[in-house]
């Protein structure tokens, strides 16, 4: 270890946030695309399902409330990817859709810091449609300043009090991400835990990119009375006056920037807001006795632990209601909070709440997620279907089960065949590319064609090739499923490209001399 910079900093502004948001800007969209930052967690189709409907309760609610006019904005903060968003706004309209009742509009608005990030959603295919449809709007959102929300696509503004209906706030690993202060409580005082970073030996430093950096930095903390936070005149006095009453020799990440954001975003309305937000959280205070300081979480970014508790408890203490599942979380604690007038009237939310994620909901998921990936060489085909239907038709989950499916198929029946060729067009129908690399629509080619199912095989090979460049085997199977159905100028086109490509393939020869 090497002592070069030993300023003490504030822990909400050591240079570890710095280094975050040039990590973010740096890399945009590529952050999620490398796999370095996790998303998946937060971002599939089940956690997606929860949010629509809970949103839908929350516009039935107002629906019965007499507000059935003016739209319910929704602002996701930290949208990054956009897969959430995606997910969320196909189930949601799918929802009102099939219901045929009469709710308020809804716009849904996805915001993040890095520019970058704003730019690939624009351009996205996957998010056009609902753009086109007015759905959809984007942001650029700086969570540790911004009161206003500018939107890219309307040019609207929205600015303090402009909503008559609440605002619907999503933030999902976002409290765990942003700059939070680090307090230390023992003997009823408050300490404010500063720190310093210690960088790893390194030779040189030159080149190095921001997510390198964050690698390499170790904090270490030091102890300052902190009076402050005991004064009236502090805003969330109320809670810290608990943990002084409460806990003793406890490190206390306090989310200071993340509740001014959530205050300054609820003055854009004048009815209040709801809040659904997962993260790795605790809202349990005896979760934060004797905590001990944190450790920087490093994945390309970094992370921490949301202080749910200090959230729930503030806006409780103002008349919200929160919502946290009676269980105990594993991997993902996921709350609803309705900072609202009159928040036990709005049924339909809770409902929701209640039915999709306390009883069963995300974090349960995916600890099965996580048992699915472990087991898949073992299970039957109708038990990968089965766990397939639960993960409404997740795409991560039919790429990782492929070669099980693929083995399976021979001794498959006609009924397995066609829940897996609906299951492919349902898991179509929901996916959001990210990955270049990767070539769904060929995996799924592929296991149709073996099902002797060539209509729609053709239909994926054509998808394929519209976004990849085809091999002589490709072009030999699409022959095949242009034979089959019917159209014999495509098969010999299809069968030439594949002997263009290997001019000795047997079966593509094999199929031009039974057209001639």
């Amino acid at each position: 270890m090497t002592n070069r910079d030993q300023q003490v900093y504030r822990f909400s502004e050591a240079p570890i946030w710095e280094l975050q948001r040039a990590y973010f800007e740096e890399q945009g969209i590529q952050a999620w695309q490398r796999d370095e930052v996790p998303q998946y967690i937060t971002s599939n189709p089940i956690i997606a399902a929860a949010y629509a409907e809970i949103i839908f309760g929350f516009l039935q609610d107002r629906a019965a409330q007499g507000h059935t006019s003016e739209p319910v904005t929704i602002v996701e903060l930290g949208a990054g990817s956009g897969q959430l968003a995606f997910h969320v706004l196909k189930e949601l309209v799918l929802l009102i859709d099939f219901a045929g009742i009469g709710l308020p509009p809804f716009r849904y608005v996805m915001s993040d810091l890095p520019v970058k990030n704003i730019a690939y959603w624009q351009q996205h295919r996957s998010l056009m449609p609902y753009v086109q449809q007015g759905l959809l709007d984007f942001a650029q959102l700086d969570a540790v300043k911004d009161a206003e929300l500018h939107l890219t696509q309307s040019g609207i503004t929205i600015r303090p009090g402009d909503l008559e209906q609440p605002l619907l706030i999503v933030a999902n690993y976002f409290f765990d991400s942003i700059p939070q202060e680090l307090l230390y409580v023992d003997e009823s005082k408050i300490f404010e835990c500063r720190v310093s970073m210690q960088v790893e030996e390194e030779d040189s430093d030159n080149g190095l990119t921001a997510s390198d950096r964050l690698g390499k930095l170790v904090p270490e903390y030091h102890y300052l009375r902190a009076a402050e936070y005991e004064r009236e005149s502090y805003p969330f006095r109320e809670v810290i006056e608990l943990y002084k009453q409460k806990l003793e020799d406890s490190h206390i990440l306090f989310p200071e920037i993340g509740l001014a954001c959530l205050q300054r975003l609820g003055q854009l309305s004048q009815a209040g807001f709801a809040l659904l937000t997962a993260d790795k959280g605790d809202h349990r205070l005896e979760n934060w006795e004797f905590a001990e300081p944190p450790k920087l979480i490093h994945h390309g970014s970094f992370s921490l632990t949301a202080n749910y508790h200090a959230i729930q408890h503030t806006f409780e203490q103002k008349g919200a209601l929160a919502s946290f599942t009676e269980h105990h979380y594993k991997n993902l604690n996921v709350g609803c909070i309705l900072m609202l007038p009159s928040p036990v009237s709005f049924v339909q939310t809770r409902l929701a709440y209640r039915r999709f994620v306390d009883r069963f909901g995300p974090d349960d998921f995916f600890s099965l997620k996580l048992w699915f990936d472990e087991h898949v060489e073992t299970l039957a085909l109708s038990q990968i279907l089965a766990f397939w239907r639960l993960a409404r038709y997740d795409s991560q989950l039919f790429v990782q089960s492929a070669k099980r499916i693929e083995l399976l198929l021979p001794d498959s029946g006609e009924e397995e065949s066609e829940d897996l060729c609906q299951g492919i067009h349902a898991m179509w129908a929901g996916y959001y590319p990210l990955n270049e690399q990767l070539d769904l629509a060929l995996d799924c080619a592929m296991l149709l064609y073996q099902l002797d199912l060539y209509e729609d095989a053709r239909i994926f090979f054509e998808r394929s090739l519209a976004d990849h460049e085809g091999n002589a085997e490709v072009f030999y199977c699409m022959a095949i499923c242009c034979y089959e159905s019917g159209h014999e100028s495509a098969a010999a086109s299809y069968a030439e490209l594949a002997l263009e490509r290997v001019p000795k393939h047997e079966g593509a020869a094999a199929l031009l001399a039974l057209l001639a």
